[in-house]
């Protein structure tokens, strides 16, 4: 009989039993295909969702593969409906094709003529096809690659697009390997992103993403457009390039609130591509001001709404996503899927870990309670107010105080959401904070305090939270968050993850009001890092408190 850590149900879920001793094992197989549900301490339950199967499809995983991890790790045997619907679904990943004929023209072919007689019927469908070319091939209006991809996915049916890209206008780019190459993981991403087409490479915070683009830039030869999330994170990428490849100053411009520049590698910041003038995107024309061969979306997690429609008119550029995590809290994963590309490469954490590539790292979740009076406030208040209460509670700043006693001569981060809380961390703690309103002179000239140790402790809100590379922080304590933002909890962690000099391990702590909805919102938080093998210890704010002396 089998005695596999996993059950696997007919609802689709996965139950992992964590103190199986095949857990860690089955847990790294599953997450290719499958997404962590819920992780309290004993059993995990995983969902297989179809774009979770049609992500691991075009990262090269076949049906067998996914139903041999289930039926290897398995305590019972897998539900028959539950394999049909797995076979199925990954074999609905390719049985339409987006070509070109002769002519440079779209083509949308399928491998089933009744399938694609039953897509072009759909309304949103027809309008985006010209005239039927034969019993398995359809005409596609030039101007609707990108939305025809994405309508296939919301039906079921996502196509796999071969219509090859525009090289752009050529310039030359090398890897400048004075001392270091690229490391075997960041090749195979390079590779199967090229081998593949358009799509995402899936990289643990630390783990050398920008690497990755700057490997993509030097196989493409291209004019490149690399689109960021703010101008601290232009100029790192830019210092990056400097450092890493044979491109010049003269050659990458950066096009944000700041500078306008145009050059053949521009680094742009969202904002500014959807920043508007009179009701319209004052800068698209930055989407054309070049032949950009390759559009890099750095933080493609991030991807601001409109940019989703800015991109549909890209699909003729190779696009290459980097990110951390592919979760999105406003639940457009499918967009990403359909728009930039699917999942192309991706490298458990803990695996990158192991190999001595990133920081190993502890998380807690220390729990305080709330004085009485506190308690009374909470429980009197409106549903939307009582997340700030709790997230913001006093009690907070006292176990704050005590986590940096104990991590003394370490570089810490304290991190939270509500610049009221930060300000008065700022004021009590004696150290330097840095929000939005501060000034990007102001941001980088603190950041390089803190690599250099001048100021060992910075208050840092949300802006922290993406594409800063401070690689000797070993300790964040988080105040407060977003609500139950996965992708925030793994962002925060990741400023934790490069390796140290000082060899250092990481700690995450996490501050918690018992009993409220921040204790509710941190366990959902903690999901996407339980999927990649972290656990969280819990530990009582009381047990912080300095021993007595002897």
């Amino acid at each position: 009989m089998p005695s596999g850590p996993l059950i696997v149900q007919s609802d689709r879920t996965v139950l992992l039993e964590v103190a199986h001793p095949d857990a860690e094992s089955a847990r790294h197989e599953l997450a290719v295909f499958a997404e962590l549900e819920r992780a309290p301490e004993h059993i995990h339950t995983y969902r297989i969702t179809r774009l979770g199967l049609w992500n691991a499809r075009a990262a090269g995983h076949e049906a067998a593969e996914i139903l041999g991890t289930l039926e290897r790790y398995s305590k019972f045997p897998i539900p028959q409906a539950v394999s049909i619907d797995i076979e199925e679904t990954v074999a609905r990943y390719g049985r339409l094709i987006i070509e070109r004929d002769d002519e440079g023209g779209l083509l949308l072919r399928a491998t089933d003529s009744a399938v694609l007689s039953q897509i072009a019927s759909g309304k949103k469908i027809a309008p985006l096809l010209v005239e039927r070319r034969s019993p398995d091939t359809y005409a596609v209006a030039p101007w609707a690659r990108g939305q025809l991809k994405q309508e296939l996915t919301k039906l079921g049916w996502p196509a796999d697009d071969r219509a090859g890209y525009t090289p752009g206008t050529p310039h030359e780019i090398a890897l400048h390997e004075d001392g270091w190459a690229l490391r075997d993981y960041q090749k195979l991403a390079v590779s199967n992103f090229f081998e593949r087409g358009s799509g995402v490479v899936v990289l643990p915070c630390g783990a050398g993403k920008t690497l990755v683009g700057a490997g993509a830039m030097a196989t493409a030869k291209t004019n490149t457009l690399i689109l960021v999330t703010n101008t601290v994170s232009a100029r790192q990428w830019r210092s990056e390039l400097l450092k890493r490849t044979t491109l010049t100053e003269d050659e990458i411009g950066e096009y944000s609130g700041q500078l306008k520049e145009v050059k053949p590698v521009t680094i742009a910041t969202y904002q500014i591509l959807t920043a508007k003038r009179k009701g319209a995107y004052a800068h698209l024309e930055l989407l054309d001001a070049l032949d950009w061969g390759l559009v890099v979306y750095d933080e493609v997690h991030l991807l601001p709404a409109p940019v989703f429609k800015l991109t549909a008119e890209l699909q003729a550029r190779r696009r290459l996503g980097l990110t951390a995590t592919l979760v999105r809290e406003d639940g457009r994963e499918g967009d990403v899927f359909s728009l930039i590309g699917p999942k192309r490469f991706d490298a458990p954490w803990k695996e990158i870990e192991a190999q001595g590539f990133i920081s190993p790292a502890e998380c807690f979740e220390v729990r305080i309670d709330l004085p009485q009076n506190e308690r009374l406030e909470y429980a009197a208040s409106a549903d939307d107010e009582r997340y700030r209460l709790a997230a913001t509670a006093p009690a907070k700043l006292d176990v704050v105080k005590r986590l940096i006693e104990k991590h003394s001569g370490e570089r810490i981060l304290v991190i939270g959401q509500y610049l009221d809380q930060l300000q008065q961390l700022e004021t009590e703690l004696g150290v330097p904070s840095l929000t939005g309103a501060t000034p990007v002179a102001e941001r980088e000239r603190l950041y390089e305090a803190f690599r250099d140790g001048t100021e060992p402790i910075l208050v840092v809100s949300k802006v922290a939270n993406f594409s800063v590379d401070l690689p000797e922080a070993s300790v964040a304590i988080q105040v407060s968050g977003s609500f139950g933002s996965r992708q925030e909890e793994a962002q925060r962690l990741g400023r934790l993850l490069r390796p140290k000099e000082s060899g250092l391990s990481a700690n995450f702590y996490t501050l918690v009001a018992r009993d409220t909805v921040d204790q509710d919102f941190a366990q959902n938080r903690q999901r996407f890092l339980a999927e990649q093998g972290y656990s969280y210890t819990i530990l009582d704010a009381d047990a912080l408190s300095p021993q007595p002396a002897l």
